[in-house]
């Protein structure tokens, strides 16, 4: 199976800032308040006050989009905050209505059996992502395409999720899903997934246990061997040392051989090459597969990515979904301390 994962990258400038800012109604130009303001798939994340106003920090380590969204209202994504220190804010008011026609299509499943399949293909299957519960379910239209095998899902609200393991509370504010199946009987329910993809943004919030040994112990485990993990260890030119091995067509190879990995000018980023599908093989157990369908894409050290459509993987890689997944600035704070 493979997963498309998407996210978007900055230019890295190296010192903490911070981000003042107004949200007002684009009609009226009023003030409004507890608009979320959250960088994009990370904890760091504020409301706007009384007056409409915010105020945010950022350091080196984050290049996420700055997402501000409200309900019933358009949401905003700017991705060259880094060029401000003050700005303003008017959101659009959107009439955005759930389609009828799409929620009572007749698609040969009944919606508990659409939201198992979704639950299974968003959330994931392992041990963490059974922790998981969709606290919102009401929330998400789902229809399922009987001729191209294909389910889809939106919802007009992020999604929540309450990560039991992991000890986050998770807002999905999601722009896309498909999942696609090589297989589908609906009789039996018995469905071979070809591929999934989804895209959103999220903001993560720790829950009172988080600071718990056992929860970081479990993050941690989570962590190694995860994307992350490897964008990371890619970025340092760490794989060996990260404990991973690249093999192509049944082959160890020198990782570097096809991994070609070259500093970005004036940025912190690095701009990685994959011409060939490889293998990856974790700790010598877990193994995936990754091929490029883009000429290269953009990391830093903290293992964001650009991955626009065209970086794939499969097997344990593959295999992670959101009840898998840490937020992009998790560790950074001592990782930032090690370096000192």
């Amino acid at each position: 199976m493979s997963k498309v994962f998407f996210f978007l990258l900055l230019p890295t400038i190296c010192f903490s800032q911070t981000l003042k800012g107004k949200v007002l109604d684009a009609t009226n130009n009023k003030p409004l308040e507890t608009v979320a303001i959250y960088f994009d798939n990370t904890t760091i994340g504020t409301t706007t006050d009384i007056d409409g106003n915010f105020s945010i920090d950022y350091s080196d380590a984050i290049q996420s989009p700055l997402v501000i969204s409200y309900l019933g209202y358009e949401k905003v994504i700017i991705e060259d905050y880094r060029t401000k220190s003050d700005i303003t804010i008017k959101l659009k008011s959107t009439d955005v209505s759930l389609d009828e026609v799409f929620i009572d299509f007749d698609d040969g499943l009944t919606r508990e059996q659409k939201l198992k399949l979704f639950r299974k293909e968003f959330l994931g299957t392992s041990t963490y992502a059974k922790s998981c519960k969709i606290l919102n379910e009401s929330d998400i239209v789902l229809r399922y395409d009987k001729k191209s095998k294909t389910l889809y899902a939106n919802a007009e609200v992020p999604i929540i999720i309450k990560n039991n393991a992991l000890q986050y509370q998770i807002s999905f504010d999601m722009i896309d899903f498909e999942a696609k199946y090589s297989y589908a009987n609906l009789e039996e329910q018995d469905f071979t997934l070809e591929r999934v993809a989804y895209a959103g943004t999220s903001y993560f919030k720790n829950l009172e246990k988080a600071e718990k040994k056992r929860v970081k112990r479990i993050r941690e485990k989570v962590y190694k061997g995860s994307v992350q993990h490897f964008m990371r260890a890619l970025y340092n030119k760490e794989l060996k040392k990260e404990g991973y091995e690249i093999f192509h067509k049944g082959f160890k190879v020198y990782e570097y051989k096809y991994f070609k990995i070259e500093a970005k000018e004036n940025t912190d980023l690095k701009k990685v090459t994959l011409k060939q599908k490889v293998t990856i093989l974790y700790n010598r157990k877990e193994q995936s597969d990754m091929v490029a369908y883009v000429d290269s894409f953009l990391v830093d050290e903290y293992g964001n990515h650009s991955a626009i459509k065209g970086l794939y993987f499969n097997g344990a890689l593959g295999s992670q979904r959101t009840g898998d997944t840490l937020p992009l600035d998790y560790d950074l704070n001592t990782k930032k301390e090690t370096q000192k």
